[in-house]
């Protein structure tokens, strides 16, 4: 479990990197609801992490943060200028 978090982690960080790099270089801002997005899901990775370490209020906050940029990135997909 703990090989595939890891994994998740570094495939959600390359993903967000990427997306950013891409909107800053290009200047096109319209997929910026996949970079909160995935940045969410990275977001849900360390929370799993820091519940494994015991450390519940960590792993809560973290949660949080994940269920916040979920609705964000949902917002942002439905109300995105055509």
């Amino acid at each position: 479990m703990d090989v595939l978090l890891k994994i998740l982690q570094i495939v959600f960080s390359i993903i967000v990197v990427s997306l950013s790099a891409y909107g800053l270089i290009t200047r096109d801002y319209q997929l910026n609801f996949l970079t909160i997005l995935f940045l969410g899901l990275f977001m849900l990775t360390l929370g799993i992490k820091e519940f494994q370490r015991e450390s519940k209020f960590y792993g809560w906050l973290l949660i949080g943060v994940f269920l916040f940029s979920v609705f964000v990135s949902i917002q942002g997909f439905l109300y995105r200028p055509s």
